[in-house]
């Protein structure tokens, strides 16, 4: 089930609410979500809170953590005029079509998951268990995107495995009981940067680091957004060089500084006699980046019906679009409609 060159192709993507928002986040995905996908497509961006339940957490802290998600996509540059921005939990459709893809799956499909094998040896090495809805996040996370017929899925190289895992899932379930779902591909961010911690450049800057001295927070103050570049790790000599292997610091700085201004980060290069002034333009560039975000992100704090009414919207549209779809799942798969 494609979409014809007239109409607009549908995307879904997702946020988890398990920490705060960070530059990485921003360059990566939200800024194209801003810039690109909610002109060119009919797009759906959600805050997939059941997904920070897969792990240990605080259930107020979710909470917190999500309404401030929803109100950063806003405070970034989405439109609710333009794409629809909602809560995964406001929708019952996703957790309905959840237990069909679980139906769907394997054992061997989901034990197979990256993200998987990492987090439960982890804790195996530490003499516990993780929780079962870690082995089996990724059917909520096929049913997020296929309840909505989504044909694109904006994500980076950490979630390309799932979508795969989705692309199998729908062809299964439509070989097996009919023509239902829409099979998505990954769309991976284009020139988009994969921005790597300041004080370890050989990891992503994640949301829920423990050790966050290297993740620039987008609600940061302006000093701390300076003083966390300032410290970020640079490498062994002088020479400001854009070399990802042998310079890795001031790779991901030059990377940086390049999302900012619309430069390349190969030219940049040439333009920094020293590692301390490409830290301070980098700093500057953050900031000046950053800057409107956080102010328009006060705003819209200050205005909070504004929020719940955006996401009251964007849930009952999307619940509109999904319904119809879960429901044809469910009657393909067996279940008896409700009289």
């Amino acid at each position: 089930m494609g979409h014809t060159k007239t109409s607009r192709p549908r995307i879904f993507s997702g946020v988890k609410p398990t920490g705060h928002l960070t530059l990485g986040n921003y360059l990566g995905a939200i800024r194209r979500w801003v810039q690109e996908d909610q002109h060119r497509a009919d797009a759906l961006f959600c805050v997939v809170d059941l997904h920070a339940l897969t792990v240990e957490h605080d259930p107020a802290r979710v909470r917190r953590l999500t309404r401030q998600a929803a109100t950063l996509l806003l405070a970034c540059g989405l439109d609710p005029a333009r794409c629809t921005i909602f809560v995964q939990s406001h929708v019952d459709e996703h957790a309905r079509l959840s237990f069909l893809m679980e139906c769907t799956a394997t054992d061997g499909e989901l034990r197979r998951m990256i993200q998987y094998k990492e987090k439960a040896s982890r804790e195996a090495a530490r003499g516990g268990s993780v929780r079962l809805s870690l082995l089996t996040y990724p059917a909520l996370m096929a049913a997020d995107i296929l309840a909505y017929g989504a044909h694109e899925v904006p994500v980076g190289d950490d979630q390309t495995q799932h979508v795969e895992l989705t692309r199998d899932l729908a062809q299964r379930f439509n070989q097996r009981y009919g023509s239902v779902f829409t099979v998505p591909r990954a769309t991976p961010p284009g020139v988009a940067a994969r921005v790597m911690d300041l004080r370890d450049p050989a990891a992503k800057m994640g949301k829920s680091h423990a050790e966050t001295a290297g993740i620039v927070y987008l609600l940061d103050e302006e000093d701390a957004v300076r003083r966390k570049i300032l410290r970020a790790v640079t490498d062994s000599g002088s020479e400001v060089r854009y070399d990802r292997t042998e310079q890795p610091g001031v790779a991901n700085l030059l990377d940086v500084l390049a999302s900012c201004t619309g430069g390349k980060p190969e030219v940049l290069a040439g333009e920094y006699a020293s590692y301390g002034a490409l830290k301070r333009a980098t700093a500057e560039a953050v900031v000046e980046l950053l800057r409107p975000v956080r102010a328009r992100h006060a705003e819209l704090c200050a205005d909070p019906s504004y929020v719940d009414g955006v996401l009251r919207a964007g849930a009952e549209r999307a619940r509109g679009l999904a319904r119809p779809r879960v429901d044809a799942a469910y009657e393909a798969a067996g279940l008896l409609p409700p009289a």
